[in-house]
């Protein structure tokens, strides 16, 4: 099943991105930090010395373009599989081929496994005897972070190497090439503007195949041999966001959103909301993360932030895209300007510490409730300040268990509303010594 066939690649009307393939390690442009002289990946490949290994990058970025340039210079043999279209009975006859292979023949098998990330981690353990016993040598790719995708244990038999987007001088050198190439468009007479390769170099996103994508568009549409930046543009119609609501660039762009929002960053916290709408991101699922955010990070620095975010909530359902992406915004620089506390989280994470730490102390008696006689000869209640009796409503006793008297688990700040709650009870905490019932 070796889909690394001349034939197709040759094929005119393939795409113009599977067309211009490179073959040899030289014809690759970009990853210099993998391919560039001496670097590592350069001599296994070279020396033909490969153990298994993953690629991991966004898409375009090279990664089955490296498996086509290793069938071609390896003497071992190269099966391609595809973990969107094949199958764990596929794989097993894979690997059921390979030992005869290395067997009978002395000869290796690589399995190159396009989106590996595809097969849950009980498939992929179809691999992980092969890889031990040296039947298969496995080359992954994948889109997703390998951390959480691929099974631990064939992650830790596997080297990673992380592809990089491509930058724009490189996507400059591929667009430049695919137009004479005869591979590629074939047209020696066709010209590019300057702007117009800017353009197409910068807002493809680091992926080559949105690129010479664009640039099949428009040299199919120009009747003048000249791609102009107008053409260019309605060819790529909008900048191709870096954003998978499901894959790895979803969690480092709401990871920056929250960030900035916990920088009192409006701008910043603007932008990435701007990327995840553009995207199509489900505006519910970021009015939960403002939510959580407004009690993570700013509580009672300023209690009206929660109650914010649930009317932004209450807004997208009521007015819906693309309207309310105003509320979101509304919401958003509001929580970015607000006075910041994380003094309710971190006394939530503390306290359930010490539940862990500590088990179900006893509570003390005085609080305890005592609705029958046989409690209260036990003395539960006893001893017990109604609060409402006192001055200010406030009496000094313990409410924690008697092994934790005295423990701080809420801390407050000295911003916004927190503040004052501080400066109160520090007032009450002063005045309590004197415990006269009104």
């Amino acid at each position: 099943m070796d889909l690394f066939e001349q034939s197709v690649q040759n094929n005119s009307q393939s795409p113009l991105a599977e067309r211009l393939r490179p073959q040899t390690l030289n014809e690759v442009v970009g990853q210099q930090h993998l391919l560039g002289e001496g670097k590592l990946l350069r001599r296994l490949i070279e020396t033909d010395q490969l153990t298994s290994i993953i690629f991991w990058g966004p898409p375009g970025t090279g990664k089955t373009t490296l498996g086509r340039v290793i069938a071609n210079c390896t003497r071992s043999r190269f099966v391609f599989f595809s973990a969107v279209l094949g199958s764990i009975k596929e794989v097993r006859e894979i690997v059921a081929e390979a030992k005869q292979q290395r067997i009978y023949h002395a000869r290796k098998t690589l399995l190159f496994v396009d989106e590996i990330h595809r097969f849950n981690k009980a498939q992929q353990d179809a691999f992980l005897p092969s890889v031990e016993n040296g039947d298969i040598t496995l080359i992954g790719a994948t889109t997703e972070n390998p951390s959480f995708e691929v099974n631990s244990a064939l992650l830790s038999r596997s080297r990673v190497f992380t592809l990089e987007p491509l930058n724009e001088d490189d996507l400059k050198v591929i667009i430049q090439r695919a137009i004479p190439s005869q591979q590629g468009l074939n047209k020696p007479e066709l010209q590019i503007e300057e702007a117009a390769l800017n353009f197409l170099a910068a807002q493809s996103g680091g992926d080559a195949r949105i690129a010479l994508g664009a640039l099949e568009v428009a040299a199919a549409t120009v009747q003048d041999n000249l791609v102009s930046l107008a053409t260019a543009q309605e060819a790529l119609q909008k900048k191709a966001l870096l954003y998978d609501k499901s894959g790895d660039e979803h969690y480092n762009v709401i990871s920056a959103f929250i960030k900035s929002m916990r920088g009192s960053d409006p701008d910043a916290a603007l932008y990435w909301l701007a990327r995840m709408l553009e995207a199509g991101e489900d505006p519910l699922f970021l009015v939960r993360r403002m939510v959580i955010f407004a009690s993570e990070d700013i509580g009672n620095a300023d209690p009206r932030a929660l109650q914010m975010a649930l009317a932004v909530q209450q807004a997208i359902h009521f007015v819906g895209l693309p309207e309310a992406r105003i509320n979101l915004a509304h919401g958003v620089t509001y929580l970015a300007t607000a006075p910041k506390s994380n003094a309710s989280y971190v006394g939530i994470n503390e306290a359930q510490a010490e539940v862990r730490k500590s088990g179900a102390l006893p509570v003390p008696k005085h609080i305890r409730n005592a609705p029958t006689t046989l409690m209260k000869q036990l003395d539960y209640g006893k001893g017990y300040k109604y609060a409402h009796n006192y001055q200010d409503g406030f009496a000094v006793q313990n409410h924690l268990p008697e092994q934790l008297s005295g423990r701080q688990f809420y801390r407050s700040s000295n911003h916004g509303y927190e503040k004052t709650i501080t400066e109160r009870m520090n007032y009450l905490r002063n005045q309590a010594t004197k415990e006269t019932p009104e």
